[in-house]
């Protein structure tokens, strides 16, 4: 029987040095570190409600284990709200009333992001197949693909 592990990992810029156990998900050692905008649904990694970025990618917090983010950075919804990187994107989802609950927006808005980095101009078709593994069950699609699209289009001209 194996007890704590220590780990550091760089949350939103700060390193966090944890003994952790080695089957804690992410999700789970965000949210014990009062970072509760990463949800927990599924707990299959279907959901995307615990979605992160970890190094850079989007990646389930609900699948990756606590200890295999020793040394890496992991960005949660609220690291990427404090940078104001998505700013225009949280902007859009009210003003589109893409959310309702709330519970799958912080995984929309990182998954979002990380389409619009690597493909600013996407087709509706895109934004629905990237969002695909992000599951909302009170909105609908439609007002969030209207807000991705709107920040796109914004963003390509210059506002």
């Amino acid at each position: 029987m194996s007890g704590p592990i220590p780990v550091t990992i760089v949350v939103n810029g700060e390193p966090m040095t944890r003994a952790v156990e080695p089957r804690l998900s992410l999700a789970d050692f965000l949210r014990s570190e009062g970072l509760t905008g990463t949800h927990v649904g599924c707990e299959h990694g279907v959901c995307g409600a615990c979605t992160v970025r970890l190094d850079g990618s989007t990646a389930r917090g609900c699948l990756t284990l606590a200890v295999q983010c020793d040394g890496l950075n992991v960005e949660t919804i609220e690291g990427a709200t404090e940078s104001g990187r998505i700013n225009d994107l949280q902007e859009a989802f009210i003003e589109n009333a893409s959310l309702q609950c709330g519970f799958c927006t912080p995984g929309m808005l990182l998954t979002a992001e990380e389409m619009l980095c690597d493909n600013p101009q996407p087709s509706r078709d895109k934004i629905r197949d990237h969002l695909s593994g992000n599951y909302c069950r009170c909105t609908g699609y439609q007002a969030i693909v209207d807000a991705i699209e709107q920040v796109a289009r914004l963003r390509a001209e210059g506002e």
